[in-house]
């Protein structure tokens, strides 16, 4: 694995429960990938390949807008590294699980 991105999709939405039932198929679209990944409060990080994860991140974009939402901003981070492994999201929060 040579990268990590974490992603926080934020729907331009009409209301609360419009704005968690965008970013839940959001969220069920990276499930779908197949890659590791974990949600968190505030982002949803994702292991794999670079070029996968870029796509991946472009296509949240449009998974948002396909579910209702006028326009979506996004925070994105990403941590690659070509040569070697960056590390898991297990060995970065493991030890934080309750």
């Amino acid at each position: 694995m040579e990268a990590s991105v974490a992603i926080q999709v934020l729907p331009n939405a009409k209301d609360e429960d419009n704005l968690i039932g965008i970013v839940d198929k959001v969220i069920a679209y990276i499930a779908s990938t197949g890659l590791n990944y974990q949600v968190g409060a505030f982002e949803t990080s994702i292991e794999g390949e670079y070029d996968e994860l870029m796509e991946i991140v472009k296509k949240c974009q449009l998974v948002a807008i396909e579910a209702g939402a006028p326009s979506v901003s996004a925070y994105i981070k990403i941590v690659y590294k070509p040569e070697g492994e960056v590390l898991s999201i297990e060995k970065k929060t493991k030890k934080h699980q309750h």
